[in-house]
């Protein structure tokens, strides 16, 4: 699990992404019963039903299937999973909106209309809502609700509160949630089991699965309390989990319910096992590791290579007590990289980021730091048929060529890959390629100093919140002074490093994006100049260009997968030439560790390891470690 500037609350992907077909039409009226409610009868002329959606249409699960493929069906419950997430520290249970630092797992409070397959990459399925109607124009999705669905305080959930909830999301939600669904033009209950949204015309492929992915929150509860304010006041949700007991910032327990009226439903069968979900949390990442190995928490995701490669020699480990394990990472993975603030007017000139990127020695840090653990990054859509490769195709050069006179011209050859050095540390044919790269653009050397046009020297600050990077940051920066370039790394805690990142108040940072398989909405959260200035956006590169803004509004209305592999790679060769970033690395497997307390399904989801989700507490093997820790 990757650190991220802000987080929302922990999902089936820990991601909000979604997607759905879009096209154009006419609308056909509902069908209504006598009292003015709407019938759920059968759909009206023109209108499809589906048991679940997908980016495209494909769903591998047919309407009467009994329980998801990953999952044991009688996995047993109880027990405690203890996990630590990357955040240090939390102050707020409201992870929905932009103020604060939410607790993570959030979203084990709350159910949504549909829930993701961890077997496919872009399906969900009715959870809420048992069906949904989609009109002919594709503009207007009614989705009829369970009965049965109720909040943790025995009352009913309705159309009602699913409608209020996409409302105030609209409204009042994070930034990032509000662009998602800006193009619902209304969301309205037409009974207590009807929920009926309609989307504006040439809205995004994707927002059908933004709606039905969202939280739905108790319209009474929050009659009478500020849906945007911090609070430690444990929420009123109707999902798997509720916020059992915690001390802020320092750890939280979600509590299984009993009664948990979906447990029973396909959907959800064979899935949330553990009594508690407890996340413990730690202001450094060796403290948590110590923490590990003593049994404070009892499941980790190793992200650090040197301490998957030399730190396992520990008596629990030496003695079988504690098991290792990797799978195949099949996702896109978290693209990571130190992403520059272009709104300072230092990294204005994509040939200065370009030739900062040329003094990071990759191929050093990955043999002295790394263990050669992981693959470098060079595309926005790395391991995957979106990530730009050799010459533009044709239909990429159609959409390419409009905006000629916006992009730089390598954007018409090879796309950028990041460089390769010769591994000691001080490549000098790429730090001369670095220093040709600062004369191009103007800049001078007087005194050892490199300095900008305008005579200021060229200086700027890495920013982060933990020291994980450090290792990695502090031989750049010795690379960089021998161009003349001053750089330092700074430190902050956790709460100043989210509003600083939320104000963009930022020279250099360390980011993380998260591609879907079907990008949609997010490539406007990351590239678009829509989201530039808006605070608390994902653009913290500030990227503002008509040409990247022209082709992320075609990849959202792409209707086909070859159509949308088609826009992302041309956006992919216009992003790689501008220089926003220095690429990081990704991991191509999942590399876990835990103490030997669980059981686990004979396979696990394709696109997940299932730990969260399909695991369960097994007492005999407990009994048998005889395990003290949590």
């Amino acid at each position: 699990m990757a650190d991220l500037p802000f987080r929302f609350p922990l999902s089936r992907r820990s991601l909000i992404r979604a997607g759905a077909a879009g096209a154009a039409g006419l609308l056909t009226p509902p069908a209504f019963a006598k009292d003015g409610a709407k019938a759920q009868t059968a759909p009206a002329p023109g209108e499809t039903e589906s048991h679940g959606l997908s980016t495209f249409g494909d769903l591998a699960e047919p309407a009467d299937f009994k329980y998801f493929g990953y999952v044991n069906p009688n996995a047993p419950k109880g027990g405690t999973l203890a996990l630590s997430p990357p955040s240090p520290t939390y102050d707020t249970f409201n992870a929905y909106v932009l103020r604060g630092n939410p607790a993570t797992g959030m979203s084990l409070v709350f159910d949504s209309l549909m829930n993701q397959s961890l077997d496919e990459r872009d399906a969900y399925y009715g959870l809420v809502a048992r069906k949904v109607r989609i009109s002919p124009d594709r503009l207007t999705y009614t989705f009829l609700l369970r009965k049965e669905a109720r909040f943790h305080d025995g009352s009913p959930l309705t159309a009602h509160d699913a409608a209020f909830s996409l409302n105030i999301l609209k409204e009042k939600g994070h930034p990032v949630i509000s662009q998602m669904l800006r193009d619902v033009e209304s969301a309205k209950a037409e009974a207590d089991d009807v929920l009926v949204v309609r989307f504006a015309p040439g809205r995004t492929r994707d927002l059908p699965l933004n709606v039905a992915s969202q939280p739905i929150f108790s319209r009474a509860y929050y009659k009478d309390r500020d849906f945007e304010a911090t609070t430690m006041e444990p929420p009123l949700g109707s999902g798997p989990y509720k916020v059992g007991t915690f001390e802020q910032g320092r750890y939280i327990a979600y509590q299984r319910v009993p009664d948990y009226w979906a447990k029973d439903l396909p959907i959800a069968r064979g899935q949330g096992n553990f009594d508690v979900i407890r996340f413990e949390y730690f202001g450094d990442s060796q403290v948590a590791f110590e923490a590990f190995k003593a049994g404070a928490f009892t499941e980790r995701e190793e992200n650090i290579a040197r301490v998957w490669a030399t730190g396992y020699d520990f008596p629990a480990f030496k003695d079988g007590r504690v098991k290792r394990a990797t799978s195949p990472n099949n996702n896109i993975p978290n693209i990571q990289g130190w992403v520059f603030n272009t709104r300072r007017k230092i990294f204005q000139d994509p040939r200065v980021r370009e030739a900062i990127g040329y003094a990071f020695d990759y191929e050093w840090t990955s043999r002295n730091l790394m263990y050669d653990a992981y693959k470098r990054i060079s595309s926005y859509f790395e391991n995957s048929e979106m990530a730009a490769k050799g010459l533009p195709s044709d239909a990429e050069k159609a959409l390419l060529e409009p905006y000629r006179d916006k992009l730089p011209a390598e954007v018409f050859g090879e796309p950028f890959t990041a460089p390769v050095s010769d591994g000691s540390g001080q490549d000098r044919a790429l730090l001369k390629k670095a220093n040709d790269l600062f004369v191009a653009a103007g800049c001078t050397r007087k005194d050892g100093v490199l300095r900008l046009p305008d005579g200021a020297p060229l200086e700027f600050e890495f920013l982060d919140n933990s020291n994980v990077f450090e290792r990695h940051t502090q031989p750049f920066i010795k690379n960089l002074k021998l161009l003349g370039v001053t750089a330092r790394i700074r430190i902050v805690d956790a709460a100043q490093y989210k509003k600083r990142l939320e104000d963009f108040d930022f020279d250099v940072v360390h980011d993380v994006m998260m591609m879907a398989w079907n990008p949609g909405e997010e490539l406007r959260s990351y590239f678009s100049s829509k989201t530039a200035n808006v605070n608390g956006s994902r653009n913290l590169a500030g990227i503002s260009n008509p040409a990247i803004d022209a082709l992320v509004d075609k990849a959202l209305q792409a209707t086909t997968r070859e159509e949308l592999v088609t826009c992302c790679r041309a956006l992919d060769r216009a992003l790689r030439a501008q220089h926003y970033w220095v690429p990081h690395w990704y991991n191509p497997v999942h590399r876990y560790a835990y103490w030997d307390l669980f059981g686990q399904p004979e396979r696990q989801p394709k696109f997940d390891t299932g730990v969260l989700w399909t695991w369960w507490y097994d007492e005999d093997k407990a009994k048998k470690i005889n395990f003290t820790g949590r």
